[in-house]
């Protein structure tokens, strides 16, 4: 937890397209904690896409021009915090590639690169925070998304915020590293070999026993989501912030709202 006496610091919370414009829980969820944390935190208005799909696909051109206004979204902020292991990658890591031929972009690109985290590692690590106030009484299963496990380093962090939760227990997951299938444009280019990798997973997911299936990505919950509701699996699926932040009370990842 941030020293009191200590200037809070002052975070721009990245929302993502996906909780935008399909689960805004993420997002408030995100917010409470940065709050409790001691940050100081702030949405700016003029965020847009990450520009990942773009990149993905091999159109440079609009991941520059969407690369772009993000930095200039989040440019006076002292650090950038993302609910999503793969949008902060985009960030850190392949922002700078975008402009390796535009020495004062590439700059900017290094400079919120260097000022950006994923969620669940700024609060473990920067901000220290070891009690979320969270109450949780039943079991949970974790799965290690790609993109924040292997760019960002991601796997002892939330388990050590999941540890702070009273009444919880953690089952891990058989083979928790492996894909979900999602992989962003990989689910629509490959939609066979996606189900079967999703197929896969939701076995895993069956097998562990648990009241919820937690995660850092909304894209690989959701996609994971659809696979256990598809079978009538009564697991049900939130990202780790809303968990955290006691907002499970709600109708989860692949629920109806109106239910």
């Amino acid at each position: 937890m941030t020293d009191r006496n200590l200037p809070k610091p002052h975070v721009g919370l990245f929302v993502t397209c996906l909780a935008d414009l399909m689960r805004p829980s993420v997002g408030f969820a995100a917010l409470r904690l940065l709050a409790r944390a001691g940050a100081e935190v702030v949405v700016p208005d003029s965020q847009t896409c990450c520009g990942q799909p773009a990149y993905n696909s091999g159109d440079t051109k609009n991941a520059r021009a969407l690369a772009k206004a993000v930095i200039e979204a989040f440019a006076d902020f002292q650090h950038v915090v993302v609910p999503s292991g793969s949008c902060a990658g985009q960030i850190v890591h392949h922002y700078p590639k975008l402009f390796a031929d535009d020495d004062a972009w590439r700059a900017k690109a290094e400079d919120m690169a260097a000022r950006t985290f994923e969620l669940t590692t700024y609060l473990a690590e920067h901000l220290d925070l070891n009690d979320t106030g969270a109450v949780f009484d039943g079991s949970v299963t974790y799965h290690d998304s790609c993109a924040g496990l292997r760019e960002l380093g991601v796997k002892k962090q939330p388990r050590h915020l999941l540890a702070t939760v009273d009444g919880l227990t953690l089952n891990e997951l058989e083979e928790t590293e492996a894909c979900c299938g999602f992989g962003g444009l990989f689910s629509i280019k490959y939609p066979d070999v996606s189900g079967a990798i999703v197929d896969k997973k939701a076995d895993r997911v069956v097998a562990a026993k648990s009241d919820l299936l937690l995660g850092g990505d909304l894209g690989c919950l959701m996609n994971m989501a659809g696979k256990l509701k598809r079978r009538g699996s009564n697991v049900r699926v939130f990202h780790i912030a809303e968990l955290l932040a006691n907002m499970t009370d709600g109708p989860a990842i692949g629920e109806d709202r109106d239910a």
